[in-house]
């Protein structure tokens, strides 16, 4: 048995997955879904919470938060582990920033996460985009939390956001290297470095140790300890201030297998590892994602 796990649970022989107890017992209540769900089609928005098909986004909806989906819900990549539809996207709606930040005012949210499908048709990769709905809702009064794409590298895309004033800069790595060809295809370890590298030094020269850079993992693709290890220290000196570890559980048939699902307890055991190697807070569990109880984890 891996040392990932714990009595964990497997693919079955007929190819379909078993899920362990930790994580059958959270069960998604639709109902709960409803009214948040109406309030966001009204306003023309999106949320990652629907279309990556979070195991969390009841209890999220139900208390009243949501990671904002910018510039449409068709990406122009493909990854192996997502479930947001893949294509040629169109044009960004120009209104798109203000309603967004109408919609977190009339949420009454203190704190605001935004995400988006990855943009490479664009320019700048949606950096402008993403730096007018941070100003828009800033003017609210709300702080705010971006989960950026790697903008293909362009730093200059990432000056744009972190200029713009977030309070957090999330940018994941998603898996160790060794699985970027079949789960990450279309990005780069080394640029997602540089990207986090570069959001800290210009973040905390602009705006002290307030700001935070971000960055996740999902766990359970086939990693190894020593992998992980590796990535840990790498974000370490990338200067990652915060990283999140969750189980990847597979949206639908389409997407990538789960190789293993990991104990809630080895969770606790790589957190600490993650730590020893010089992360400063690690928020990790079966069903932590990136944006879950962010306003929270960047308290930390």
């Amino acid at each position: 048995m891996s040392r990932f796990s714990k009595n964990a649970g497997r693919e079955a022989l007929d190819g379909h997955q078993r899920l362990p107890e930790w994580i059958a017992k959270e069960r998604i209540k639709l109902s709960e879904l409803h009214s948040m769900k109406i309030g966001l089609r009204a306003s023309r928005l999106y949320t990652v919470c629907e279309e990556a098909r979070c195991p969390n986004r009841a209890a999220c909806f139900k208390h009243g938060t949501a990671t904002f989906l910018l510039m449409g819900d068709t990406c122009a990549r493909g990854c192996g582990f997502c479930s947001v539809s893949h294509g040629v996207p169109l044009p960004p709606e120009p209104n798109e920033p203000f309603e967004v930040a109408q919609r977190v005012a009339a949420m009454g949210l203190k704190y605001a996460v935004l995400t988006s499908v990855t943009r490479d048709d664009l320019p700048d990769g949606g950096a402008s985009h993403f730096a007018a709905a941070i100003r828009a809702i800033k003017e609210k009064g709300v702080r705010v939390e971006v989960l950026a794409p790697d903008f293909q590298g362009d730093l200059d895309s990432v000056t744009l956001v972190v200029f713009a004033g977030p309070m957090v800069f999330n940018h994941n790595l998603e898996t160790v290297p060794e699985l970027y060809p079949h789960v990450r295809p279309g990005a780069d370890y080394e640029r997602s470095l540089k990207v986090l590298s570069h959001a800290k030094r210009l973040g905390i020269a602009s705006f002290g140790d307030d700001f935070r850079v971000k960055s996740g993992l999902m766990l359970g693709l086939g990693e190894t300890e020593s992998q992980l290890t590796a990535v840990f220290k790498d974000l370490a000196q990338a200067g990652v201030d915060i990283l999140t570890l969750g189980q990847y559980l597979r949206p639908t048939r389409r997407q990538l297998p789960v190789h293993e699902y990991i104990h809630p307890d080895r969770f606790d055991e790589l957190a600490n590892l993650a730590k020893k190697q010089g992360v400063g807070v690690v928020y990790a569990g079966p069903l932590v994602r990136s944006s879950f109880n962010a306003e929270e984890v960047a308290k930390l």
